[in-house]
C-alpha cells in the first residue's frame, strides 16, 4: 500500500522503517526542508534516531501535497504541541479515502483534547485509529520484538491497522477504547518524570516501584473519569507503556525527571533537548482536566508543580510521602 508518515521524528521514522520493511510504498514528510534534504542525502536521521539507515525505497519530502499524493494510509507522528497546526496545513490536501492513524502521544495543551478527536474535527475523515503501547522508536527501528494496541471506535479500521502493522517482530492488538489508550499514553509520560526525579535524587528500587504502582492507580482514576475502560489500563497501553517509560534508558520523560532530581532547571533542560518530552506539557493539561473532573492525582499534581510552579523536587517527595494515611 501507499503510506504517508507525517512527521520525521524518531517515532515517525521507526514506523516508516517497519512498514517499508513489509514492502509498502512509504513516504516521510518533514517540515524542515533543509533537514529533509540532509536525510535524503545521508539516508540517516541522526537528529532523532541515531545509527539507523533509511533505505532508498523510503521517499523523503517536505512538500505537503507530494507527501500525501495517492496515499491510502496517512500516519500522523508530530508532537502533540504542533499537532493541530500541522493537520490544519494538511487539511486541503488530505486524501478523502485514506485511512488516518495517529501515533502521537499526549493531549493538546490549548484545548486539552485527544489527538484523534482533533484529527477527526480538522480533517472530517471519520474515526481515527490511535496506535500506542510500550514501543520505543530506538528498539522498533532495530526490529526488537514489540507489542502495541490499535484503538478506534470503528473496529474495522482498528483491524486494518492491526493487519498492516503486524509482523514477526511487531505484534498489534486491537481495542475499541481510543480514549483509554490515548489518555494512558499521556498520563504515563507525566509519571515517568516523577520516577526520573526519584532516580536523579539517588533513591532506589523501592521508591521506583511505589511511584509506578501508585501512579497506575492515578492513571486508572483519570481514565475512568474521562470515560475510558478499566481493561485498557490493565494492558499494553496502560501498565505496559507505564513500565517501559518509567524504566527505560530511551525514555525522554524519565530523563527529564532525572535531571530535575539532580537539581537542573526545567527551562534549561527543555532548551537543551533535541526531542520532545511530552510529559512536561501534559502535566499542565492533566492538572487542568483532573481539577475539572475532581480526580485525585497527587503524583501527577506534584510533577505539574515542579515543572510549572518552581516547586522544589525534594519538597515534592516529602509532600507525597506525608499525605494522609489510608488503606490501599
Amino acid at each position: 500500500m501507499k503510506i504517508s508518515v507525517i512527521g520525521n521524528g524518531g517515532w515517525g521514522t521507526a514506523n516508516a522503517l517497519l512498514l517499508a520493511g513489509y514492502g509498502h510504498d512509504v513516504t516521510i514528510w518533514g517540515a524542515n526542508g533543509e533537514y529533509v534534504e540532509q536525510m535524503r542525502r545521508t539516508r540517516k536521521n541522526d537528529k532523532y534516531l541515531k545509527g539507523v539507515e533509511i533505505p532508498e525505497s523510503i521517499k523523503l519530502v517536505s512538500d505537503k501535497a507530494e507527501a500525501v499524493d495517492g496515499a491510502e494510509v496517512v500516519v500522523f507522528a508530530t508532537p502533540s504541541k504542533y499537532f493541530s497546526t500541522v493537520l490544519n496545513n494538511f487539511k486541503d490536501v488530505f486524501p478523502r479515502n485514506a485511512l488516518p492513524v495517529s501515533i502521537t502521544k499526549g493531549l493538546c495543551e490549548e484545548t486539552n483534547r485527544r489527538m484523534t478527536e482533533i484529527a477527526e474535527d480538522i480533517l472530517g475523515c471519520g474515526p481515527v485509529v490511535a496506535l500506542a503501547g510500550p514501543t520505543h522508536a530506538e528498539e522498533v527501528a532495530r526490529q526488537v520484538p514489540s507489542a502495541i494496541v490499535a484503538a478506534c471506535s470503528d473496529e474495522e479500521r482498528a483491524l486494518r491497522v492491526q493487519e498492516l502493522w503486524s509482523g514477526p517482530r511487531f505484534r498489534v492488538y486491537t481495542s475499541t477504547d481510543p480514549a483509554g489508550v490515548e489518555i494512558g499514553g499521556a498520563v504515563k509520560n507525566v509519571l515517568a518524570i516523577s520516577v526520573g526525579c526519584s532516580d536523579g535524587m539517588g533513591f532506589g528500587d523501592n521508591t521506583r516501584a511505589a511511584l509506578i504502582t501508585r501512579g497506575l492507580v492515578e492513571m486508572k482514576r483519570f481514565v475512568l473519569a474521562y470515560g475510558g475502560k478499566q481493561e485498557t489500563l490493565d494492558g499494553l497501553a496502560g501498565t505496559g507503556d507505564l513500565i517501559v517509560t518509567c524504566t527505560s534508558k530511551h525514555s525522554r520523560n524519565r530523563s527529564v525527571g532525572e535531571r530535575l532530581g539532580r537539581g537542573e532547571n526545567i527551562s534549561e533542560i527543555i532548551t537543551s533537548m533535541q526531542m520532545v518530552a511530552e510529559g512536561v506539557w501534559n502535566s499542565k493539561v492533566i492538572h487542568e482536566i483532573s481539577t475539572r473532573l475532581g480526580v485525585e492525582m497527587p503524583i501527577c499534581e506534584l510533577v505539574y508543580k515542579v515543572c510549572y510552579c518552581s516547586f522544589p523536587v525534594a519538597s515534592a517527595l516529602e509532600e507525597v510521602m506525608c499525605r494522609r494515611l489510608k488503606s490501599e
